[in-house]
């Protein structure tokens, strides 16, 4: 299928969680501010990918904090995040460049900040961090909760990819 996804979603917080943390009073999820989405992932051959995405989401009080980050292959080779109010993706112009057949080291810190922004913090990937120190402002939303997702994007070929993820870690500090 050409154009093809593949979308892996954890809710940690919320509804449906994961972790067995509904806060149906939502109390814990509004006094929440700085995540860290730390993640070994293994690509057979990046080259056929459109893009790998790996997002925090947190929706609280209204808002929708999606702090997408998409290593796009096709096109650039870089690191774009996501622009929640007008819907697309934003070029940071640092490259990303994971290696085919290998783990690949993944850590990305972001913050809601006390003025609800999302700061796109930094993104360190095998060993080389780039501080992006980026702001967005955020959409809207009914939900309550927090969650992560992992998402292959395929080419116009539909070329087929292989990708795993391990030692998945994320944390809010």
């Amino acid at each position: 299928m050409k154009w093809g996804d593949v979308l892996w979603n954890n809710h940690i917080i919320g509804a449906f969680s994961s972790q067995h943390l509904p806060d149906t009073t939502h109390t814990l999820v509004p006094t929440l501010h700085n995540f860290t989405y730390d993640v070994y992932f293994w690509v057979k051959d990046a080259s056929v990918s459109q893009a790998m995405e790996f997002d925090i989401n947190q929706f609280t009080g209204g808002h929708s904090f999606i702090w997408g980050h998409e290593c796009r292959i096709a096109g650039g080779h870089q690191w774009d995040v996501y622009d929640n109010v007008h819907k697309k993706w934003v070029a940071t112009g640092v490259p990303c460049n994971p290696t085919s057949g290998a783990w690949n080291h993944l850590i990305i810190s972001v913050q809601r900040t006390s003025g609800n922004q999302l700061l796109y913090k930094s993104i360190t990937l095998n060993g080389n961090t780039a501080t992006l120190n980026h702001y967005e402002s955020p959409g809207t939303t009914n939900w309550n909760g927090v969650t992560i997702n992992y998402q292959l994007d395929g080419n116009t070929n539909g070329t087929p990819y292989t990708v795993y993820l391990d030692k998945l870690n994320f944390t809010i500090q």
